[in-house]
């Protein structure tokens, strides 16, 4: 196989990720729509998560300057306490499930997040925070599969679980004509009271 030279860029985001137990659970949930609807996009488990940031492409130099102050960040900040509930859609082809618990708390680490991006000198497009699990998109022109699912699971609520861990994520998205895939690029530990420094504080697979 031959070595690939690295990108460039990066596309980048920061976010928290749901536990296994409470992915699972709202798999068995969708389990159903897996079956009679394969034709749309369906984001792999491993990969929902709850966007806080997403700062787009930047130079793959840049990337490593984020990783002391969002460590410093996730350090002091505690894990605030979520579950995943309901559905819905995005411009009538984007599935999600939407997300209760500490959302004044998840607002404010999501706030601190993007003060920390812009200490470091990075400008990106801040969007409004609107908590989410994104599972899947349907092809353009189909404006009833995301609808059906959506409805189907609308009375989904899942139990309560600690956001463990605040994820600094990569991804291919625009790279390739196949599935999206990402990886953490680092992740630190929420209320660990450790310093930035740290070895064990952040742990990467990057």
């Amino acid at each position: 196989m031959n070595e690939q030279t690295p990108p460039a860029t990066v596309r980048v985001f920061i976010a928290l990720a749901p536990p296994d137990h409470a992915k699972e659970a709202l798999a068995r949930e969708l389990h159903l729509a897996y079956g009679t609807h394969p034709h749309i996009r369906w984001n792999r488990i491993e990969d929902w998560h709850i966007t806080l940031a997403f700062l787009g492409e930047l130079p793959a130099e840049t990337v490593p300057v984020l990783r002391r102050p969002l460590a410093a960040l996730a350090a002091a900040h505690p894990p605030p306490r979520l579950a995943l509930r309901g559905s819905g859609i995005f411009d009538g082809r984007v599935l999600w499930s939407g997300i209760e618990g500490d959302l004044d708390e998840l607002h404010m680490l999501a706030a601190g997040v993007r003060t920390a991006v812009k200490s470091c000198g990075i400008t990106f497009e801040e969007r409004p925070l609107r908590p989410h699990l994104t599972l899947a998109r349907a092809r353009r022109g189909d404006r009833s599969s995301a609808a059906e699912i959506a409805e189907g699971f609308a009375g989904f609520t899942g139990a309560l679980w600690p956001a463990e861990r605040l994820h600094l994520v990569g991804s291919n998205v625009g790279r390739s004509s196949g599935p999206i895939h990402y990886r953490d690029i680092e992740a630190w530990e929420l209320g660990s009271g450790l310093p930035a420094g740290s070895e064990e504080a952040g742990s990467g697979s990057g």
